[in-house]
C-alpha cells in the first residue's frame, strides 16, 4: 500500500511555442507570407500576442499541442474531465488491468476545515487531531477496500466488477492533450491567483495539477504566458 500526498505531471511531448501564435495570427493579413514568422524572433512581436490576448482573439492560440502524463486521485480526474473543449484524454482502465494500491492522503499543509457558505467559504488549517483522524480514517478505509478488491480478484471475479469497491482516493493515470487556449481556460478556473480578474476557488488537489502544467507551459510559451497573466488570467 502506498499513501501519497502529491500528484505527478510530466510533459510527454509538445509542439508549442510563441511563434505558433504569430504565424497563425498573421495569415489573416499576410497570407502565405505569414510563414516568415517561423524564422523570426517572437520577442519582436510580443505586442501582437498581448493584443490578441487583451482583445480575446483566441483562435491563434490553438495551433499548438502539449501532451501531459498525469497521476492523481480519481476525484481529480472527475473534475478534470469537465474540461472538454480542446482537450483529449486517455485514462488507465480498471476493466483491463489490476489497479495498483496507491491512495491519496492529504499532507500536513492541506487545509482541512471549510467555513462559510458555498461561494463565500474559506478553508482553514486543521488541528493535529483532525489531521490524525483524516489519516487514520482514510488509510483504514483504503486498506479494507483494497483487501476486498484483492479477495474478489483471487476468487475469479472480473476486474470490472471487483473495482466497484475502490474509493475516489485511488490514484489513476492518464494522458491529457491540449492547446494553449484550452489550457488557459483550465488555468483560469483551476488556480487561485491574486492577478486573476475573475476569482476562482478550485479544490486544492486539482490546483496542484494545474500549477505544474502552468509551470511547464510558461517555459514553452513565455510570451503567451506573460500576456495571459498581464491580462487578468482570462482565456481568450
Amino acid at each position: 500500500m502506498r499513501f501519497l500526498d502529491d500528484v505527478t505531471v510530466e510533459l510527454v511531448k509538445h509542439s508549442a511555442s510563441d511563434t505558433d501564435v504569430l504565424w497563425a495570427a498573421r495569415v489573416s493579413t499576410a497570407g502565405e507570407q505569414s510563414l516568415e514568422e517561423l524564422e523570426k524572433d517572437p520577442q519582436r512581436s510580443k505586442g501582437l500576442i498581448n493584443f490578441l490576448m487583451r482583445d480575446r482573439h483566441g483562435s491563434p492560440f490553438e495551433h499548438n499541442s502539449m501532451t501531459f502524463f498525469v497521476s492523481a486521485p480519481i476525484f481529480v480526474f472527475r473534475e478534470f474531465q469537465r474540461h472538454r473543449v480542446g482537450w483529449s484524454y486517455n485514462e488507465e482502465s480498471g476493466r483491463y488491468r489490476e489497479l495498483q494500491s496507491a491512495f491519496y492522503v492529504p499532507g500536513k499543509e492541506r487545509k482541512l476545515v471549510q467555513e462559510g457558505k458555498p461561494g463565500h467559504y474559506v478553508f482553514t488549517p486543521g488541528t493535529p487531531e483532525q489531521h490524525k483522524l483524516v489519516n487514520e480514517a482514510m488509510e483504514g478505509s483504503y486498506r479494507q477496500s483494497y483487501a476486498a478488491y484483492q479477495e474478489m480478484l483471487e476468487a475469479g471475479v472480473a476486474r470490472e466488477v471487483a473495482r466497484a469497491v475502490l474509493p475516489l482516493g485511488l490514484f489513476s493515470t492518464m494522458y491529457a492533450t491540449c492547446n494553449a487556449r484550452s489550457l488557459m481556460h483550465f488555468l483560469s478556473l483551476r488556480t487561485q491567483h491574486e492577478q486573476a480578474r475573475v476569482p476562482s476557488f478550485p479544490q486544492r488537489e486539482i490546483e496542484m495539477v494545474a500549477e505544474r502544467m502552468e509551470a511547464v507551459w510558461a517555459e514553452l510559451m513565455p510570451l503567451t504566458h506573460a500576456a495571459f497573466v498581464a491580462n487578468g488570467r482570462v482565456a481568450p
